[in-house]
């Protein structure tokens, strides 16, 4: 009986403080309930989220097993250094291209950027040279103007008796004249002050992106630099040995026998070193890319990226600035993941 009174309250109380009440407590409990279906959905929610957890680390410990047991073979154990030493040149090759990419993008922004600040300063600039003009102008204008209310002023009081009666009233109106013209070429100096103050504190414009122009030139940059990298490690055939290795799982690929796999390492320090040393390709890179945009077909006008199959040609150019195609998809076959790299 208490707990009711409690809820309902006394029978004396009037029925709008007891409809009152009985509405807050449908409004506790629909509270209550949307808070207990939130919570159940995020034990939902975390329940899945172990048993993802649950099935990566199972994979994770897969793996590791099945790479304790390649270790332990003898006639694999030289194949999975080799694998992960490929591993690590296609991984060598995509952080250069990336890096390659985001210096390109970098500097080309820069050059927008400064080209539309120099654009904003000149405009700028040329108002207000052409306010400060005006400025110079209402100051000479004023300078004329106190001249001329001086020498108006001399000749009234220089005027004798009899003359300033008669021609007091127009020389009184043409003073009041010529100050009203002071006046108004004060205000309209401070006017010009003011927009000039105002000019000067103009904040430059937002940071521009890069528009499409811009954007296919980087990619044919990026392309001619992958191409580049595909050349570099195509003659002793790493290259596409570092495909496979970017794409496959350890223990997927033999790559021979211990002899075989010394001279893989053997390649791959060569190459790698060699790759550090190169310094002189900047010109044939721009050059290769140059014949990449001959070719380059987009599938629309707002795209950036061309139509992998366009750029299906690898330019490979000596010393004396001979061409040699070759047919090879970096870009369709993702060579050093350039699909993440090129801008969109």
């Amino acid at each position: 009986m208490t707990s009711l009174t409690a809820i309902f309250g006394r029978s004396d109380e009037k029925p709008q403080e007891d409809s009152e009440k009985l509405l807050q407590l449908y409004w506790n409990r629909a509270e209550l309930k949307k808070e207990f279906a939130d919570l159940r959905n995020d034990k939902f929610r975390l329940q899945e989220l172990i048993k993802e957890q649950e099935g990566a680390t199972a994979r994770v410990e897969q793996k590791l097993h099945h790479l304790e047991q390649l270790l332990l073979d003898p006639e694999w154990v030289y194949n999975v250094i080799i694998y992960y030493q490929l591993k690590h040149l296609n991984l060598r090759c995509q952080s250069k291209l990336e890096k390659f990419a985001e210096q390109l993008k970098q500097q080309r922004e820069q050059r927008t950027n400064s080209q539309v600040l120099s654009e904003w300063q000149a405009k700028l600039d040329r108002q207000g040279e052409a306010i400060q003009s005006e400025i110079g102008e209402q100051r000479l204008k004023v300078q004329m103007l106190e001249d001329g209310l001086q020498a108006e002023q001399h000749r009234l009081v220089t005027m004798n008796g009899f003359v300033r009666f008669f021609r007091k009233r127009s020389m009184t109106a043409r003073l009041d004249e010529l100050a009203a013209s002071i006046d108004a070429a004060h205000q309209r100096e401070e006017r010009l002050l003011h927009d000039y103050e105002d000019l000067q504190n103009q904040p430059p414009p937002e940071t521009q992106g890069l528009d499409i122009k811009a954007k296919r030139t980087i990619n044919f940059m990026i392309l001619a630099y992958a191409q580049h990298l595909y050349l570099h490690f195509r003659t002793d055939g790493l290259v596409g040995l570092a495909k496979e290795a970017g794409d496959k799982s350890v223990g997927a690929i033999n790559y021979g026998d211990k002899n075989d796999c010394t001279r893989i390492v053997e390649m791959v320090r060569k190459q790698l070193a060699s790759l550090e040393k190169s310094r002189d390709f900047a010109e044939v890179v721009r050059q290769r890319a140059r014949l990449i945009a001959e070719k380059a077909v987009f599938r629309g006008d707002d795209d950036a990226v061309p139509a992998a199959g366009s750029v299906a040609t690898v330019y490979a150019i000596d010393k004396r600035g001979r061409v040699t195609e070759i047919d090879a998809n970096l870009l369709g076959e993702n060579y050093w993941n350039l699909a993440d790299f090129v801008s969109r």
